[in-house]
C-alpha cells in the first residue's frame, strides 16, 4: 500500500504545481496606433493627430487604452475601436469609448472572437468629429515591439 501512495502523490504534487503556475503564465500584450487623416477611408485633410496605447490580459481578456489626442477641427463627438477590417477599409464600431475628450482611458472585456481579432491587426481606433462624422484621425491598431 506504501509504494502506491508515493507515486500518487508525486502525480498529486506535479498536478498542483501546474495549477498554481497557469496564473504565472498569463500574458500581457501591448498595442499601439498612430491616429492621423490620412488612415482616413477616404483620407482626411486635418491637423489632428494622435497616439494609442493598449494592453490585453490574455487570461482575463481585458482590454485597457490611453489614447492622446489634439488638433481635431472640433470637439470630438465619438470615439470607437472599429473592425474588424484591415488596414484602409471600413468597419463598424465594436469597443465605444464613454469619455470624449483627451485623453481616453478606459477598459472592456473582449470574446475569444474580439481577441483574435485585436490580435490579427483587426481593429483601429476613430475619432468622429461634427465636421468629420465618418472620422477625423484614425489610427490601426497593431502589436507594439
Amino acid at each position: 500500500m506504501r509504494i502506491l501512495s508515493v507515486p500518487m502523490l508525486s502525480a498529486l504534487a506535479v498536478s498542483t504545481a501546474f495549477l498554481l503556475a497557469s496564473p504565472a503564465m498569463a500574458e500581457t500584450m501591448k498595442f499601439k496606433a498612430t491616429l492621423d487623416g490620412s488612415q482616413q477611408s477616404p483620407p482626411v485633410t486635418t491637423k489632428g493627430k494622435g497616439t494609442a496605447t493598449l494592453t490585453f490580459d490574455t487570461t482575463s481578456k481585458k482590454l485597457s487604452w490611453n489614447v492622446k489626442y489634439s488638433g481635431l477641427s472640433g470637439p470630438a463627438v465619438g470615439a470607437h475601436i472599429h473592425g474588424p477590417a484591415d488596414m484602409g477599409a471600413n468597419a463598424d464600431p465594436v469597443i465605444p469609448f464613454k469619455k470624449l475628450k483627451s485623453p481616453i482611458k478606459g477598459s472592456a472585456t473582449l470574446t475569444d472572437a474580439q481577441a483574435s481579432d485585436l490580435e490579427a491587426g483587426k481593429y483601429y481606433v476613430n475619432i468622429h468629429t461634427a465636421k468629420n462624422k465618418d472620422g477625423e484621425i484614425r489610427g490601426q491598431i497593431e502589436k507594439a515591439m
